[in-house]
């Protein structure tokens, strides 16, 4: 399994609306089954006590059953198509950190 994370700077003003858009539209990734391999996909806002978020306010994970999977989706159009849609006009930046479990 490859657990795909990715954190987000949310820009001043996002609403949940619009960060619930984002996860629907990666839920339909992994429903609409054009890209192989998507396990799961979870999401929410930070919710901890710890304060070492940096500004990263809101994430989502992706599992992939190899990394073959991660490989396919990272250039497919519906990856792309979402992230210039609903990802990138919410976010001032964005870290994300993969890795092999």
């Amino acid at each position: 399994m490859i657990e795909h994370i990715v954190l987000l700077k949310l820009k001043e003003g996002v609403t949940k609306a619009q960060t619930q858009a984002l996860h629907d539209g990666l839920i339909a990734l992994k429903e609409k089954g054009s890209i192989p391999g998507i396990e799961s996909v979870t999401a929410g806002y930070n919710n901890s006590p710890e304060g070492k978020e940096n500004g990263f306010t809101w994430g989502f994970t992706v599992r992939f059953t190899d990394l073959t999977a991660r490989d396919a989706y990272l250039p497919h159009p519906d990856h792309k198509e979402l992230s210039t849609t609903l990802l990138r006009p919410l976010v001032d930046d964005v870290l994300v950190f993969d890795y092999e479990s």
